[in-house]
């Protein structure tokens, strides 16, 4: 690619960074590392109605929690900031200066009420709603007396009608629309410059070259490519992504509680970032070949429009569980600890501090149920067991805690544990124990290791048995054997 690539992503500050925004952001950056170009993070608060305190700076770590890094933007400065709509306010209003002092633009008196009151009379005759155009040509003493009036105004842009206006999308291809000749609002009546303005001045000032965003913002298009022939700008390139659906091939809707839809929700629960990224580009993207599991510099090599998809994707939420589970299994012990740890705080079952004893014990209690988990909230209600006395045993336990040999191996476990003390009480010396207790009543296999599991856990199946008995601690062991024997007395 011959011209130099500069994208940038310009989320709303009005809430939580969604998986949709997201995965645009990772796309646009993906595009700009591939072709060695600039990635630029920039803030549309042009809806003041609808900002929310802090919610930048979510975007902000959101995106640097995935590994989505820019070069520039208003954290971390550029020579084409400010890289917030609202500190930008003097550009806008010099260039609506120019384009009023040019006649393409004007200024419109006409309140809600006459707005509403003309589309109900071409609604009721039958006509397309659109501006009439009342203010297009008032003349100067016209304007003079709506302006004594105390009237408020907006600012709208000249357009024609019958005009063509064609781009070819990098995902989509050519698509085109026929002006209206609808002259529309391009500053509202508080100043502030719609979105559609202030993004294309925003983008021809930052040197844009590629417009990366989802389809909803096709409509958006045309207006833009106006505005950008009323300043004589050159139009930049556009791709605009596929919508993300959920299982029912809907629109994902922020109220559907069936996928969790901020990125924030992920790193709450333990999920990793890698894991996150690599699940986001498949999220509308193929590689061309049956590969699921790409580092980030992967992604960058592969990455490309042409392969982006057209139609809705549809997120998956087993299949993010299932790479999920991918990375945790290859991740190191200590990183899925760091992640494990709040997650049995928030649940009262650790300390707000560990002492040295308690930082061994949750470290073989990760080991034990480190491939089980999909997140690290799974820590929870995966260790029950360790937190909780042993529930009612089921038919199919009773019957195994019936047989003849389970007194003498509960029995013989019991005193090894004793004999053991505290010293001996080890991971590595369990095997040991339950070694011995073979030799002495002549059970192996099911027999053996099924009555000591079930007596302290309650389960027939579980994590492994030398580690789980340790986690569970002698006195409580000793007490579970004890119980169960005099329960068979």
């Amino acid at each position: 690619m011959s011209t130099k690539v500069r994208v940038r992503y310009a989320p709303s500050p009005t809430g939580h960074l969604h998986i949709g925004g997201a995965r645009t952001a990772l796309f646009t950056y993906l595009f700009a590392r591939k072709h060695g170009g600039q990635f630029i993070l920039r803030i549309e608060d042009t809806d003041l109605d609808r900002n929310v305190s802090g919610a930048a700076e979510e975007f902000y770590n959101g995106l640097r929690w995935l590994g989505v890094e820019w070069d520039e933007g208003e954290d971390i400065g550029g020579k084409y900031g400010p890289y917030r709509c609202t500190d930008r306010m003097d550009i806008y209003r010099e260039h609506i200066g120019q384009l009023l002092k040019e006649d393409r633009a004007y200024y419109c008196y006409c309140s809600e009420e006459d707005l509403a009151k003309e589309r109900d009379a071409q609604i009721a005759a039958g006509e397309t709603a659109k501006y009439s155009g009342h203010c297009r040509h008032l003349t100067p003493e016209q304007r003079a007396a709506y302006e004594a009036e105390g009237r408020g105004r907006t600012v709208r842009l000249r357009t024609s009608s019958g005009e063509t206006l064609a781009f070819n999308d990098m995902v989509r291809g050519g698509i085109s629309f026929e002006s209206d000749g609808n002259d529309f609002v391009i500053v509202k009546s508080n100043g502030m410059p719609t979105y559609n303005l202030a993004v294309v001045i925003d983008d021809h000032l930052m040197e844009i070259t590629h417009v990366t965003r989802g389809e909803e913002h096709i409509s958006n298009t045309p207006r833009q490519m106006q505005i950008y022939r009323a300043f004589g700008w050159d139009v930049p390139e556009f791709a605009h992504f596929n919508l993300i659906l959920n299982e029912e091939g809907k629109k994902l809707s922020k109220r559907d509680e069936s996928i969790l839809q901020f990125i924030s929700q992920y790193r709450d629960l333990g999920y990793l970032e890698e894991a996150i990224l690599n699940f986001l580009a498949l999220l509308g993207w193929s590689p061309g070949t049956e590969e699921e599991i790409f580092s980030k510099q992967e992604l960058i090599e592969r990455f490309s429009f042409e392969r982006v998809n057209k139609s809705g994707s549809i997120f998956d939420q087993r299949k993010l569980s299932w790479m999920n589970n991918h990375y945790f299994k290859k991740a190191e012990l200590d990183r899925i600890v760091r992640l494990c740890v709040p997650q049995l705080q928030q649940a009262s079952r650790l300390p707000a501090t560990l002492d040295e004893a308690q930082e061994a014990w949750v470290n073989v209690l990760v080991i034990l149920h480190q491939e089980k988990m999909n997140s690290a909230s799974d820590i929870v209600p995966l260790t029950d067991l360790f937190f909780a006395d042993v529930p009612e045993l089921d038919e199919e336990s009773k019957q195994v805690m019936s047989e003849a040999t389970v007194q003498a191996v509960l029995a013989a476990f019991r005193n090894q544990v004793e004999s053991a003390g505290e010293a001996g009480f080890t991971v590595e010396n369990m095997k040991a124990l339950i070694k011995a207790v073979q030799s002495e009543t002549g059970v192996k296999g099911k027999g053996l290791f099924m009555p000591i599991r079930i007596a302290l856990t309650g389960q027939m199946h579980g994590p492994d048995l030398n580690g789980t008995i340790w986690l569970l601690g002698r006195e409580r062991v000793l007490k579970r054997l004890s119980d169960s024997l005099a329960a068979r007395q």
